[in-house]
């Protein structure tokens, strides 16, 4: 039986999931090309395969109709946005995720990007390489006000890590009503000094649009940790260049690689999407995403 894996890095750190893959009885093709696949790259490689290990690739309804054979597939994180739930059901596909395994990894990033934020760390950081010692003035996370967008597994680690260091946190999602101090997003946009988001992507428009945008404070910051199509980029852009937002850490983008303009900015920290690329993070959720290929088709075997 074949299985395929998608994800660029997977079984860098620990080959402990590709051999629970190949005890049970799988052969393994691993993505050749280091980033990830387009959906007409997707078609080709996953020909033949019962099983993937996916990572961000388009799982379409084109692509699951040139894949008669698969019968799982297995995220290797925790967004379902780039999986066609729909056409999956209809196809008798299972769909897994690891929902569990990354939480921690972007919660700690999140954090961290907040810190360099409102310390300045990386712009001085280059300042300094550049031969420019420059003492700038930051702020601190205690007493700051910190406004959660998604409060699932990862919103409440949030909410929690930052509570521990002394911030006031609230948040906005629709479906979770006792988390703590919950706002409709409009109220949170303009209450917060520090906006974070961790909720899946959709289609359409961006969550954070323009006017959306405009609403958050003067002198705040957004944090996407999430998926890009969140954020409209460019009004973001806007709003930073005028001064109206301090600043942005982005991990994820519309586009990736990511080779825009937000990079070039001095109040924006970009990051190449690695949430949950912390090693104890990668190693539990590959083997969680191992894990769940084999209960399906175990239990398809029953």
């Amino acid at each position: 039986m074949k299985a395929a894996v998608t994800t660029s890095s997977f079984g860098k750190f620990s080959d402990a999931p590709l051999r629970l893959l190949a005890e049970n009885g799988f052969t393994v093709k691993l993505n050749p090309h280091g980033r990830a696949l387009t959906e007409e790259e997707a078609m080709e490689f996953l020909q033949g395969c019962a099983a993937v290990v996916a990572g961000t690739e388009p799982l379409t309804a084109n692509v699951m109709a040139a894949l008669p054979e698969l019968k799982v597939i297995s995220r290797c994180g925790a967004g379902m946005d780039n999986v066609d739930l729909e056409e999956a059901e209809r196809r008798g596909i299972a769909v897994r995720n690891t929902p569990d395994a990354p939480v921690a990894a972007v919660a700690e990033l999140t954090v961290g990007l907040a810190l360099s934020l409102l310390r300045d760390i990386c712009r001085m950081d280059r300042e300094l390489r550049s031969g420019v010692w420059k003492k700038r003035m930051g702020s601190l996370i205690a007493g700051k006000r910190v406004g959660i967008v998604g409060m699932g597994r990862i919103g409440r680690a949030v909410s929690a890590a930052f509570t521990a260091l002394g911030a006031q946190t609230a948040y906005s999602d629709p479906f979770v009503a006792d988390a703590g101090r919950r706002m409709e997003l409009d109220e949170l946009l303009g209450w917060a000094d520090i906006v974070t988001l961790h909720l899946p992507g959709g289609k359409g428009r961006p969550l954070l649009d323009a006017a959306k945008l405009s609403l958050m404070k003067k002198g705040a910051f957004l944090i996407n940790c999430a998926r890009g199509g969140l954020v409209d980029e460019e009004a973001l852009r806007a709003l930073l260049e005028n001064g109206h937002l301090a600043g942005a850490a982005l991990d994820v983008f519309g586009k990736e690689p990511y080779a825009g303009p937000l990079a070039e900015l001095d109040t924006v920290i970009v990051t190449p999407h690695i949430g949950s690329y912390a090693k104890e993070a990668r190693i539990k959720m590959e083997t969680d995403a191992v894990r769940n290929i084999l209960d399906v088709l175990k239990r398809d075997d029953a």
